[in-house]
């Protein structure tokens, strides 16, 4: 049985989370600029509306009919349009790499944590630092530890932390990664 992840904190958004690895990446991709669990919200939102969450059907859907969907109230994300277009773009991505099957990105030709990083980042929509953190969810919740990867996760890695989403298990935890962030933002507000 997969792990119970507690990211969007709302019982069917979660168990898609935990069941279906393109679900996860798919909220994660959507985690900018927009509240942590509403992001990951977001996958049920498209599943709601597609009868399904199938990587396929995103990936082959008509641009401007996905684009709608993702972005009739309630929305997926504040910008929900050009983050249709960012979801189809990854499912094109994982298809066309990966097969269709997302495991692979840290499952294929057994990966140290270093690859696996690097094949996140290669993932449209993802950054250095939003790799780090899926990587460090990888390993904290899921259980996927590749050689390395806590050194590849860098500080997201760190046990009892609460940086990112990685470090998300309860409504308690949220709180207290918000509160981080917050104090993150103010510190680099009074460097600048």
């Amino acid at each position: 049985m997969a792990p119970q992840l507690c990211l969007a904190q709302e019982p069917e958004a979660d168990q898609l989370l935990s069941a279906d690895p393109f679900a996860l990446l798919v909220g994660m991709m959507l985690d900018q600029q927009y509240p942590l669990e509403h992001a990951f919200r977001g996958p049920r939102k498209l599943a709601e509306r597609m009868g399904g969450f199938d990587i396929h059907k995103i990936a082959q859907a008509d641009p401007a009919e996905f684009e709608e969907l993702a972005a009739t109230p309630p929305a997926i994300h504040r910008y929900g349009r050009s983050m249709a277009r960012r979801a189809q773009d990854l499912a094109r991505y994982v298809i066309e790499n990966y097969d269709g099957h997302t495991e692979r990105i840290w499952t294929q030709a057994d990966p140290n944590g270093a690859e696996v990083l690097r094949r996140l980042k290669d993932l449209p929509g993802y950054g250095d630092q939003k790799a780090r953190i899926f990587l460090a969810l990888l390993g904290k919740q899921l259980g996927v530890r590749p050689s390395g990867w806590e050194k590849a996760a860098g500080a997201y890695s760190e046990k009892n932390s609460r940086r990112s989403a990685a470090d998300i298990v309860d409504g308690e935890t949220l709180l207290e990664v918000r509160a981080f962030k917050k104090e993150q933002k103010a510190a680099a507000k009074k460097k600048a």
